[in-house]
């Protein structure tokens, strides 16, 4: 453990990475999963992990597409302090990436640039048959299976269960954890794989976890924070990189 305050320590960085779940985007007002009131809690003719699984997406794509419609297109979903702090903590060139396992494009939304994104994007969409790009409006007003003008399916870039992660993604994502001096995880619970294996690429100096609950990765953290993410970070005053010259 460390006698830094999160302050102190991300003004002490040089090269940053924040590590999110969906935890961060709760605040915005999207569900998480595994909470009391998460996705897996709901009551459904099938459950979630089932709905959300790519033999599923094959084999009933009519009750795919519309759960997916129902639980998984927030696109008026707007970004909460945590995005925006991120955002600042890049501009000001201490963060250097965002990796994240959540879909939901908000951390662009809120201004960050470099954000590798783990599981896809609800605004990514495209069709199996001839590649043609599809933005989520389309997904969100489609009747039933969405269809692209040449007959293909209309298939969204989010990572269903049974598939494997974009190579690249997860190239770049163990590349700047690796690099990085600070690690921040937060508003993850540290039990989804691969994703939460990334965390043993991390050989920088501050290990920090932000989460509303424990997780397994409490004991090794430098700071372990059980508090709201927007709470935590939206505190935080980042000084800009070029003062520390």
């Amino acid at each position: 453990m460390t006698s830094l305050t999160l302050e102190e320590i991300i003004n002490s960085s040089r090269s940053l990475v924040f590590f999110g779940g969906a935890g961060i985007s709760t605040e915005s007002g999207i569900p998480d999963f595994r909470s009391k009131d998460g996705l897996y809690n709901q009551k459904y003719a099938y459950p979630p992990e089932t709905m959300l699984s790519h033999s599923f997406y094959v084999s009933h794509p009519s009750e795919f597409f519309r759960f997916y419609r129902d639980k998984m297109l927030p696109l008026d979903a707007q970004p909460n302090r945590a995005h925006y702090k991120l955002a600042e903590m890049e501009m000001a060139g201490r963060l250097k990436a965002i990796v994240t396992q959540n879909i939901d494009n908000l951390h662009q939304k809120a201004g960050s640039k470099t954000v590798y994104e783990l599981h896809g994007s609800v605004y990514r969409n495209h069709c199996e048959r001839c590649g043609k790009k599809y933005g989520p409006e389309f997904i969100r007003d489609a009747l039933d299976v969405p269809t692209c003008t040449c007959g293909g399916r209309v298939k969204p870039d989010v990572v269903l269960y049974e598939e494997g992660l974009d190579e690249d993604v997860l190239e770049k994502s163990v590349r700047a954890i690796s690099q990085a001096d600070t690690l921040i995880v937060a508003g993850t619970s540290l039990t989804v794989y691969p994703a939460a294996g990334l965390l043993r690429y991390f050989r920088g100096s501050h290990l920090v976890l932000i989460n509303r609950d424990a997780t397994p990765m409490d004991a090794e953290a430098d700071l372990a924070i059980h508090d709201s993410v927007g709470e935590v970070l939206g505190s935080i005053q980042v000084k800009p990189l070029e003062e520390d010259t």
